[in-house]
């Protein structure tokens, strides 16, 4: 497994570390809604198994790049899909 696809970790060093390469879908909606969410209201598990089931890309493991995660949904913007 490469690094940009492990896993974030539980803990590093006494600290909570996350990998935006490799996160677990309740990180995600947490880093998301952190960063402004969307239109200011907040991402949660439900928005992003949706989209995820709708085609949003995720690693083999199930963890979501984030960069992967934007992309596709500029992507969807663009083709006029909500």
């Amino acid at each position: 497994m490469t690094p940009e696809h492990a896993p974030s970790p539980e803990h590093a060093q006494g600290m909570s570390r996350l990998n935006p390469a490799a996160l677990g879908v309740a990180d995600a909606a947490r880093v998301l809604t952190r960063i402004g969410g969307v239109g200011g209201k907040p991402v949660n598990e439900e928005m992003l198994r949706a989209d995820i089931d709708a085609g949003a890309p995720t690693n083999a493991n199930g963890t979501i790049n984030l960069v992967h995660y934007a992309a596709w949904l500029v992507k969807e913007m663009n083709a006029g899909g909500d």
